[in-house]
């Protein structure tokens, strides 16, 4: 291993060092044992089998945001838009699942998932024209097409698809289209989502890595001007990458969906995990393998908050922080690295 994939290595590991000290010093003095906190953190996070199940429940949809949020950067596009490609590929993939009853599962549950990946590519595709033949930053219309997506989504849970009283839902998917569940812990199920977010993260680091099309989506991350001047159409990379970027998001909402009961699309299904893929995007430092443990990490704070708040009597609000300072820390290298490299070239081109 070089020495440029060890500092990657190491400087995501050591900003979660720094946030968990950091917190612990919070931890501290709010009067708690931060050794304490941070046992019955792992413990609620990794201690049974219905914790592990959780735990790994929680970072199926994590791995696929991040990668559709890490995709778009790798390729120098700023996708923000996560939230409401999640939300429209478990929408119009919900919709799809609900009628597909009589096939079987073989056929009904990769179509299910198809439709949403189209349906979050679609709508990733939208900010990408926008971008490709009228200027319009991206990061400005996939935020408007989250609020976008999200009312779609209130409406038609509100009436359309609306059943029963309380929380806005629509029906219960078919049979056939639920994911198999490999292990059930009282009311926990873990279906096989799981395996096919880790196998999609294998093939993105494979179209990445070792294919020219993702060598060309990078090229023109790195340096726009000097890929259109060798030949790549900078318009269709656009295009391409947010739709592969909306096609990830898309699959994270629906294979949630079909993985998790109650297997019903409702308003709140996000739960914000589209946002969470630009953080688990920047621990992970874009690269797909590195994306799996940060989605781990995410889906590991969040599941031991709950018992460190239930039986240390320590706010869950102590993982905010600690995912903000990560956030930070690894923002912050980029910019140090950044400002660095800047100053390299000016002494070069002054010499």
């Amino acid at each position: 291993m070089n020495t440029s994939k060890i500092y990657a290595l190491l400087v995501p590991v050591v900003s979660v060092l720094i946030a968990l000290l950091i917190a612990s010093i919070i931890i501290i003095m709010i009067g708690k044992n931060p050794i304490t906190a941070y046992s019955i953190m792992l413990e609620g996070a990794f201690g049974s089998q219905e914790a592990i199940a959780d735990t790994i429940m929680k970072m199926t949809p994590l791995i696929l945001t991040g990668l559709a949020v890490g995709f778009g950067f790798r390729a120098g596009v700023f996708n923000i838009g996560a939230e409401g490609q999640m939300t429209m590929g478990a929408l119009i993939g919900a919709i799809v699942a609900m009628n597909i009853g009589g096939i079987p599962s073989v056929i009904a549950i990769p179509l299910s998932i198809l439709v949403g990946m189209l349906a979050g590519a679609f709508w990733a595709s939208i900010a990408g024209f926008l971008k490709a033949f009228t200027g319009a930053h991206e990061v400005i219309s996939t935020i408007m097409l989250n609020w976008i997506a999200a009312n779609i989504a209130s409406f038609m849970v509100s009436g359309p698809l609306a059943v029963g009283s309380g929380t806005p839902k629509s029906p219960e998917i078919a049979e056939a289209a639920k994911l198999p569940v490999i292990l059930k812990v009282q009311a926990t199920e873990l279906s096989i989502g799981i395996f096919i977010a880790i196998a999609v993260a294998i093939i993105m680091y494979i179209l990445i890595e070792k294919t020219t099309t993702g060598y060309k989506l990078k090229a023109v991350g790195f340096n726009p001007h000097a890929a259109e001047y060798g030949g790549i159409s900078i318009r269709k990379s656009i295009i391409l990458t947010m739709a592969i970027s909306g096609a990830l998001a898309g699959m994270a909402g629906i294979v949630d969906l079909i993985g998790v009961p109650p297997h019903r699309f409702v308003g709140e299904l996000t739960g914000g995990r589209g946002f969470d893929g630009i953080t688990i995007a920047l621990i992970g430092r874009n690269h797909p393998i590195g994306i799996i443990f940060a989605a781990l990490l995410i889906a590991a704070l969040r599941t031991g908050s709950n018992a460190m708040q239930i039986r240390a009597q320590i706010p869950n609000d102590i993982v905010s922080i600690i995912q903000g300072i990560v956030i930070f820390l690894v923002a912050a290298e980029r910019i140090v690295s950044t400002l660095i490299s800047w100053r390299r070239k000016k002494g070069v081109t002054a010499i």
